[in-house]
């Protein structure tokens, strides 16, 4: 009997016929997996499924790839354009025609009137990559404004920073097949079972294969560091001197590199001399681990014959991000760990598409991990465009953190947001709503209707999703994979690109600019682009169906590469590819292993990092740390994920994890609400007491609309610009739990 039960209902599994299988790759966070989309005989999906031919994935999905095909019919979707005067006024449906034109001529009439750099625009993580393209070429080459950039601020701009500073370039050096090799692996503030079960995944296989040690550096006790062989509970913020003081043992005990050093780094005395102020004894009592634990992991570490190094948000989202970034990599680079099977700084990207973003967005630069500042590539893609170089500005404009400070100032006066939602993953959430009201115009382009920021917005064009969609995504071990359309856009939704497109025949008065009509041919561009003598970033040997057919390339793989294979292959196949079966089109599985960087004298940079506090650390009036993070069942603002069922009916509310010691000197109950307070505003959240968090600190997933980023502070790094969400100080106040859960009602309204 079961549960009062004599008889077990039998399981009972769907006949779901399928008539064709459509490829495409996952559309949420970095892994980059492998899907195939079912297609029934009436064109519709029926179901879905990992690729197992993919060697990301191999067939495996965690819970939000599993559902990811109920986005197409999920509720919220924006079905037409709407416009409106002003944002407290009731939307009316239009054509695109009409809010393509009046978001063209405000966009102009702004300008004209403030000046050029007077309008923003902040994209995403989540595009196309060829719709990054086509939306940088059009902001760069025609709009023309300097205020430009992507979301990913908010999550590896820390990370891009961190690479720039010691490798000379942005990119990952690093891939999953280095678990395979390591000895030792080192996560520094990244839970993979939770924000990438994939990548995990690929860990615990290796792990099954050869033991190695897992070292996780986190204030909380996460489900990674719950596997770990070593948990490092540090005091939040402090990775820097922890790292440090790891060096500091490497160096005095003899136990680095000296042959890398010597061929592959400059910098070394100067790092010598800063790290004897990071004694063990000293450092322990700033970051909060003891000194005989720092001596046996960077014993552990430096003695592997390869270590590596992996971390996530935990390190990026911090006023000392870059540095901490640049920390891991001077670790690895005394160790010897950089280029080789095993041993790297592997960034653990956020975003489906931040990688995307950060190639070929002109965000940050020019396409192709071009820079503003060089004189020599804003002429390269001048040229290119067809356009004179003086249109570029000499340098980059303001970060999306210094963006809605400069709306509050009344320097920007009109705003384009594409697919991202800051009134839910800002810092300090009621400055950035008071900014958004300050707004002479604001556009919206997404793919549902109801995202919160639309509350503020004059013109909402509504975007197709993922699978709508034709193009490419870059992971985090940078491979570049496809995504095929397999269904009409929702409605009149259009492709982000289509829009792109449609918006730069309104700019062709400034600059006459060729845009491509086709998604591939934009991808043809970007080929073009990513030649040239000694860059990293070559995609050049690529196709769409030479991706496809590989199921994903990592790059560099160039022209020489791509002919390489197909002689390979055969002349009878090249170009036709058999797309039952995987090619092995490689390309390149890891950056740097000749040693050569990406810095004017070819060696990468050891730069000496002095740890200075300014968190917000708690006090007697706010006495918990307060810490943010992902949850399993969710994805960044809940857009998406709020909608399907089987994903929110885990966390369908906000709740925060609470040390049952501190509840219960507050008298504070499982499962009760409180007010969380901090000096920027406060939250209502339902309790989960557990032994995760220490008795002063506090943890609530930021999923949440009006809730956790009511009280961060967001200082920002001052490198790269990125928010400090995670060292933040609050305290608890009782609440009406009547009251509270009818606010808690009201605000999980879908």
């Amino acid at each position: 009997m079961l549960f009062g039960r004599k008889k077990r209902k039998p399981i009972s599994i769907p006949v779901k016929a399928v008539k064709e299988w459509k490829y495409t790759t996952c559309n949420y966070c970095s892994t980059g997996c492998a899907i195939e989309i079912g297609l029934g005989e009436d064109g519709n999906v029926v179901t879905s499924r990992g690729h197992a031919g993919a060697d990301v994935n191999r067939g495996k999905l965690c819970i939000k790839g599993l559902l990811e095909a109920e986005l197409f019919t999920s509720p919220g979707r924006g079905t037409l354009p709407l416009m409106r005067e002003k944002a407290h006024l009731p939307f009316q449906p239009t054509s695109w025609d009409a809010a393509l034109d009046k978001t063209a001529a405000k966009i102009k009439e702004i300008q004209a009137k403030y000046g050029r750099d007077s309008f923003a625009v902040v994209s995403t993580g989540q595009l196309l990559t060829e719709e990054f393209y086509t939306l940088g070429k059009l902001v760069r080459g025609q709009i023309g404004t300097n205020n430009y950039d992507g979301n990913t601020t908010l999550c590896m701009a820390s990370a891009v920073s961190g690479y720039k500073r010691s490798f000379g370039s942005d990119g990952p050096p690093g891939c999953y097949d280095d678990f395979e090799h390591t000895h030792c692996l080192m996560a520094f503030g990244s839970n993979l079972p939770e924000q990438h079960p994939i990548i995990y995944w690929r860990l615990k296989e290796a792990l099954e294969k050869r033991k190695f040690p897992i070292i996780v550096v986190d204030p909380r006790v996460t489900m990674l560091a719950q596997f770990a062989d070593i948990h490092l509970p540090l005091t939040p913020g402090t990775d820097t001197v922890l790292i440090n003081s790891m060096m500091h043992v490497i160096l005095k005990e003899g136990l680095e590199d000296k042959a890398y050093i010597a061929a592959h780094t400059n910098g070394i005395e100067d790092l010598r001399t800063l790290l004897q102020d990071y004694d063990p004894k000293t450092a322990q009592h700033v970051c909060g681990i003891d000194e005989d634990r720092i001596r046996q992991v960077a014993r552990l570490y430096a003695k592997a014959p390869a270590a590596m190094s992996i971390w996530t948000m935990g390190i990026n989202q911090s006023t000392h991000g870059s540095d901490g970034v640049v920390c891991i990599n001077n670790l690895n680079l005394i160790t010897g760990n950089i280029g080789k099977p095993g041993g790297t700084s592997l960034s653990i990207t956020g975003q489906c598409n931040a990688m995307g973003t950060r190639e070929w967005s002109s965000c940050s630069g020019l396409p192709g991990y071009r820079l503003l500042e060089k004189e020599k590539d804003r002429k390269t893609v001048a040229d290119f465009w067809g356009i004179d170089e003086s249109f570029f500005p000499p340098a980059r404009g303001l970060a999306q953190t210094d963006i809605f400070p400069a709306i509050e100032t009344g320097e920007i006066k009109g705003l384009w947001l594409v697919a991202t939602n800051p009134m839910t993953s800002m810092p300090n959430q009621p400055r950035i709503r008071k900014a958004m009201e300050k707004l002479e115009f604001l556009v919206v382009q997404d793919v549902y209707e109801d995202v919160e920021t639309n509350q503020h917005s004059h013109v909402y064009l509504p975007a197709a999703v993922w699978a709508e969609k034709e193009g490419c995504h870059t992971n985090t071990e940078r491979r570049v994979n496809l995504t095929r359309n397999v269904l009409k856009p929702f409605a009149d939704s259009k492709p982000d690109f289509w829009i792109f497109n449609e918006m730069s025949k309104r700019f062709q008065d400034r600059n006459v600019i060729h845009f491509p009509p086709t998604v591939e041919g934009a991808f043809n561009e970007m080929r073009e682009l990513s030649k040239g003598e000694g860059r990293t970033l070559d995609i050049s040997g690529m196709t769409h169906a030479r991706i496809e057919a590989a199921r994903g390339i990592q790059w560099p793989y160039s022209e020489a590469q791509a002919a390489e294979d197909e002689a390979r292959i055969g002349a009878a196949e090249a170009g036709h590819y058999d797309m039952l079966r995987r090619h092995d089109f490689l390309g390149s599985p890891r950056l740097y292993g000749d040693g050569k960087f990406q810095t004017p004298d070819g060696r990468a940079k050891l730069i000496p990092v002095r740890f200075v506090n300014n968190n917000e650390c708690p006090d007697g009036e706010y006495p918990f740390w307060l810490n943010s993070g992902r949850v399993v069942e969710h994805f960044h603002t809940r857009t998406r994920t709020g909608k399907i069922g089987n994903c929110n009916k885990f966390s369908p509310t906000p709740y925060m994890e609470m040390n049952p010691d501190a509840a219960a000197e507050l008298g504070i109950q499982h499962q009760s609400y409180v007010r969380v307070i901090s000096r920027r505003g406060d939250a209502v959240v339902m309790v989960q007491l557990t032994q995760r968090v220490g008795r002063n600190m506090l943890f609530i997933p930021f999923h949440f609309h009006d809730c956790v980023n009511r009280l961060t502070l967001g200082l920002l790094d001052p490198y790269s610009r990125q928010p400090a969400f995670k060292q933040n100080a609050c305290r608890i106040e009782p609440i009406d739990q009547q009251e509270a859960a009818r606010l808690n009602l009201e605000r999980r309204a879908f």
